[in-house]
Parts: C-alpha cells; sequence; structure tokens
C-alpha cells in the first residue's frame, strides 16, 4: 500500500463524520499466516517498508530493537510473536505499521498490508474463549463480506505487556455519598484494571460493562429501577465514563443514546480513549461527550473525573 493511501486518517472532517454512525475504518494486514488481522485506521500514523533495525540488549519480549523515525528513537514490536506465529524468531517481516496511541508512538512488524475498509461496530464480536493461542491479544472478531473472519488486535495490551503496569499514584479520594458510584465500560482487560484501580483509590464505588451495547443494556436498568423517597437516578449516578473503541457499539453511538434519553440529563460522560488526536476530540465533542481523557493517565483520570463527583 502507498504512503499515500493512509493520508485519509489525519482527515478531521471525514472522521469526525464517522461519530455516531457506529463504524469504524480499519486496516488490514496479513502476519504470514492464513489469517487476516486488523487495527484501527485511528491509529496508524503510516505505513513503510522495514528499515535496519538496530539491536539492543535486554529488550522486552517481542521488541526486535529500536529505528530512528525522522529523528525520533521508537520501538519496533514483532506482533507474531504475541499471536503465536510459526516462524516468528526467523521470519523478516518486509512492512511496518507506525502507530500512535496511548500518547506513545511504536512500530509493528508485518508480512503485508491489505487495504483500509470500514467494518459496522455491531458486527464486531468478542473473541470466543475457545480461540486458539494468541486469542488473549484479540480484541474483537468480525466477518467480511468475503467470508473470511478478521481479527482486531489488541495492540494496547501488547504494548503494556512491552512496557509494564502503570503505576497509580497517590489519589485525592473523591468524598462521594455512600449510594453513590459512577459507572464504567471498556473492552480492555488492561483499561478496566487500570480505572478500577483510580477508582478504588478515590473510594469511588463503581459498576463497569465490556463493550457499548452491554452499558447500554445496564444503564437503561438502572435508569428504569423504582425509586424510593423521592430518590432519582441523578442522585446515585455520578459520572458515565465511556471508551471510545468498543465491540457491538462504539463510545461515541453509547453517548448519544445516553445524551438523546432525559432520564441522563445533566450526568456528565467523559470519554477515555488511546486515540488522544484532535480528530477523535472533535469526534467525541460532535456527539456530545462533557470532557475527553487521553489513556492511560492515572493522574490526570482522577483530576478529570473529580469536579463532577463532588458535585
Amino acid at each position: 500500500m502507498a504512503m499515500q493511501d493512509i493520508s485519509l486518517i489525519d482527515n478531521i472532517d471525514a472522521r469526525t463524520k464517522l461519530a455516531g454512525s457506529n463504524k469504524m475504518e480499519v486496516l488490514l494486514f496479513s502476519l504470514g499466516t492464513r489469517e487476516t488481522f486488523g487495527i484501527n485506521v485511528f491509529k496508524v500514523r503510516e505505513v513503510s517498508q522495514t528499515p535496519e533495525i538496530t539491536k539492543s540488549p535486554n529488550m522486552p519480549f517481542g521488541v526486535e530493537g529500536v529505528i530512528s523515525l525522522r529523528g525520533n528513537i521508537i520501538p519496533v514490536i514483532s506482533l507474531a510473536r504475541f499471536t503465536g506465529a510459526q516462524d516468528a524468531d526467523t521470519h523478516k517481516y518486509e512492512s511496518m505499521i507506525v502507530t500512535e496511541f496511548n500518547k506513545s508512538t511504536q512500530a509493528f512488524l508485518v508480512e503485508s498490508v491489505d487495504r483500509i475498509i470500514r467494518i459496522d461496530w455491531d458486527r464486531m464480536k468478542a473473541p470466543d474463549n475457545m480461540m486458539p493461542q494468541g486469542q488473549a491479544m484479540i480484541t474483537a472478531v468480525s466477518e467480511l463480506d468475503d467470508g473470511k473472519l478478521v481479527s482486531i488486535l489488541d495492540v494496547e495490551q501488547i504494548l503494556a505487556s512491552v512496557v509494564g503496569e502503570t503505576r497509580i499514584p497517590d489519589i485525592p479520594k473523591a468524598g462521594t455519598g455512600s449510594d453513590e458510584f459512577i459507572f464504567f465500560v471498556d473492552d480492555s482487560v488492561v483499561a478496566r484494571k487500570e480505572i478500577t484501580q483510580v477508582l478504588d483509590k478515590m473510594e469511588v464505588k463503581y459498576h463497569q460493562a465490556t463493550n457499548g451495547r452491554e452499558a447500554w443494556e445496564r444503564l437503561q436498568a438502572f435508569a428504569n429501577r423504582p425509586w424510593m423517597d423521592g430518590a432519582t437516578l441523578h442522585d446515585t449516578l455520578k459520572l458515565i465514563l465511556v471508551d471510545a473503541e468498543m465491540p457491538e457499539m462504539d463510545g461515541y453511538v453509547l453517548t448519544r443514546h445516553i445524551k438523546g434519553d432525559k432520564r441522563f440529563a445533566n450526568i456528565p460522560v467523559v470519554m477515555h480513549s488511546s486515540l488522544s488526536s484532535n480528530a477523535n476530540r472533535a469526534m467525541g465533542s460532535s456527539v456530545g461527550v462533557d470532557n475527553y481523557v487521553a489513556k492511560f493517565e492515572p493522574a490526570l483520570l482522577a483530576e478529570t473525573m473529580l469536579p463532577y463527583l463532588q458535585r
């Protein structure tokens, strides 16, 4: 794929139009096996041939070395090692996908890049627990129009396994009431663990979901509760924290549903995403999020949530 074919990821207007459409654009690629893999185009900076990689001692598992890219030194990660592909240790991968998310830049080695396609999020399903080796690194699976399956890699989890878990600093307590809670949704195991650690330090109660559709169903169940003694949903649900990328229903559509339901009026929605560009912030604003915070900075997440929790 030519470099100019990826230039659409920098088109803010085109990307903003996807907000609320429950669609994502996926870059398809191969790791030299019969499987087809995908990554959200929003995470991709560029695609190029693999340059000479500088080997360094004591590299974490899966890191092949580093390269200099326009004056910056970035790690080069072998996706094949994390998916358990045969010959991953000896195969020469001719292409690389340079990505930017979680405020970091890294290159992923791939066999070849195919094309960009648009997929409905409701066609994305969580991987079956019976999937073979490497499925732990897959966040969603979808069937293409030609009947082939595409596996969306959980590159956030791969990156977390390379750099290690984020240290949770000292965080101020929120001082919320005994019946008050927040609701959060994220399809990433790593993200859910990090969010719960922050909320535990803040001493905030919470409920959670693993995809947008499940979150919407649970939120409606909360709203339909028979409230006693004049209490309302607003007295207990202080904040809704949503991820952007999720199988079955993305965070933009979920936010649009929440903002369109009068029962959730004045309950703030904060988008918590690894996609921190201005385009993604604009997408969040277009569906009505009250705030946008990039993953994963625990102190910043707590600082963003605290004013809403203390109202």
